[in-house]
Parts: C-alpha cells; sequence; structure tokens
C-alpha cells in the first residue's frame, strides 16, 4: 500500500488535479449544412483511441489554443499551463458529437457560424483537410426514456445537432412535437423523427438571436396530451428561463422529466457565459 502519512507540523494536501487525456484527430473533410452550420468530420490514426459513452445526447470540449485554433496534439493540456501564463493557457467549447461512424472511422461535429463572431465557428468556417483538433470527452448522460408517453423537443440552432442525435434514438413508436428556432429557411436542416413525431421551424427573420420570445410562446401554445412527457430543452439561457416557467409553473411538470440546459447567453462572451452559471443570473434550474 501507499504510504500515506504526513510529516508533523504539516497539513494533508490533495494530489494535483489533472485533466483528462486529450485525443486528437485530423480534419478529413468540411461540409456546408446551411449558411450558418459548418459539420467537420473528423477521423485518422488515433479514431481508435475513441470510446463513445453510449449516450444520444454526448459531448465534446475541444481546446483551442491563443493563437484562435484547436490544439494538434504536441503538448499535453498541464505541460501548456506550466510553460503559459494565464491568460495564454487554452480555452475549451463545448459541442454535441453530432454522429459516430466506428466502420468509416470517423466522427461529425456541427458548428454554428455566425461571420467573425466566437472562437471555434470561425476556425470550422475555414478548417481544411489534415488540420488537427484536440478534445476531451465525451461527457453527457441523456437518454429518451423509452417509457415516456410522449417527447416534447424545444431547441435554437446551437442545441440543433443535440436535438437531432436524440430524435434519431427515439423509440420508432414514438410521438410528440419539436420546436426549433432558427434565422429562416434556408437555416432548416432535414431531421429524422419517427412518423408520429412533428417538426415546427420557427423563424425569428431580423429579431435578434436569444430575445425572441418564439419558444416559449410555441411550447406554451402547443397541444398538451398529457403530463406523461419527457422533455428536452436546450439553447440561449434566458430562453430556457422562460421556458422553465412553462414546464414547471404553468404545465406542473417534475425535474426528472426535463433535460433543461443553457447552450449560451445573449451579448455575453463564452468566457463570461461560463463564468456566470456559478451565479444566480446563470443559474437555470
Amino acid at each position: 500500500m501507499p504510504n500515506s502519512a504526513v510529516p508533523a507540523g504539516k497539513p494533508a494536501q490533495d494530489p494535483p488535479r489533472r485533466s483528462r487525456p486529450l485525443l486528437t484527430l485530423e480534419v478529413l473533410r468540411r461540409e456546408q449544412l446551411t449558411p450558418h452550420m459548418v459539420r467537420i468530420i473528423a477521423g485518422g490514426p488515433n479514431f481508435e483511441h475513441f470510446a463513445g459513452n453510449g449516450f444520444a445526447d454526448a459531448y465534446c470540449k475541444i481546446w483551442f489554443g491563443p493563437d484562435g485554433k484547436p490544439l494538434d496534439g504536441s503538448a499535453e493540456l498541464e505541460a501548456l499551463r506550466e510553460q503559459f501564463p494565464r491568460d495564454q493557457w487554452p480555452v475549451s467549447r463545448t459541442y454535441t458529437i453530432r454522429s459516430v461512424n466506428a466502420a468509416a472511422r470517423e466522427l461529425a461535429i456541427d458548428f454554428v457560424v455566425h461571420g467573425d463572431e466566437g472562437l471555434a465557428g470561425p476556425w470550422a468556417a475555414g478548417a481544411a483537410a489534415g488540420e488537427r483538433l484536440s478534445f476531451t470527452g465525451p461527457g453527457g448522460a441523456f437518454d429518451p426514456d423509452p417509457d415516456a408517453g410522449w417527447y416534447l423537443f424545444a431547441a435554437d440552432e446551437s442545441a440543433l445537432p443535440a436535438t437531432a442525435a436524440v430524435l434519431e434514438a427515439l423509440p420508432s413508436a414514438a410521438v410528440g412535437q419539436v420546436f426549433v428556432e432558427v434565422g429562416g429557411p434556408r437555416d432548416r436542416q432535414p431531421l429524422s423523427a419517427p412518423e408520429g413525431v412533428t417538426v415546427t421551424w420557427l423563424y425569428r427573420g431580423e429579431l435578434p438571436a436569444g430575445n425572441t420570445g418564439l419558444l416559449a410562446a410555441a411550447v406554451a401554445a402547443a397541444p398538451w396530451p398529457s403530463n406523461d412527457v419527457q422533455v428536452f430543452a436546450h439553447g440561449e439561457r434566458e430562453a430556457m428561463k422562460a421556458l422553465r416557467d412553462v414546464l414547471f409553473g404553468a404545465r406542473g411538470l417534475e425535474r426528472r422529466q426535463v433535460s433543461l440546459s443553457g447552450y449560451w447567453a445573449a451579448g455575453r462572451t463564452e468566457d463570461a457565459f461560463q463564468a456566470e452559471k456559478r451565479t444566480p443570473v446563470g443559474k437555470i434550474l
């Protein structure tokens, strides 16, 4: 057994926290899904080290250096943090693993792109085959409940990849409703859902993303067969708070029935949004 004794007069210290190991893959190709959504297909020799977690909604954390590009796997996170000052440490961005094709040894990650806004989107818009990206994960622990009476989805484009992945995991006999807010008709994507699940696209047009109230209004006005429902509602933080009031206040659902998550916050940078998660304004539930 290891020696756990602590010298007299010195407090016990927790071992240094180590980051999860990075997995580095190569960009195989880039696909333009819509004017504002890009898919990166990644794979290469390291794909054999990818281990899925088995959940329908799985996500990874892609790590970016101060040059705005993903880490290339030449150094571990701990080494970079030791080598550079804190303001030059790598930062992560969380993205859904849209799909995994084990036979082809590749996985897909979708990125929302709005010009030069953000960090990951601009990189994905110009990513070329042969570039590398490093990530940790996957995380996530959501699967559709096969015993739910029906299913309700509410999402903006940031949560469209996760919504699409969960829809594909529904039982074939599932019934339900899907509401997706996007800019306009050109931002629609084909969604594979059981025949009993209806999909409604909500167009915000020139309204600013995250401040439309479209999702909450649509869910509040939608037919409500029963409270035997499982909800998957992800997107902009304040929009999710509005949905929270509908789902728990007006509909009286229980916490166990609802997956409710904010992916971003209007008017906030990603780093500010992440920091606010630990404050009252950042809490949804």
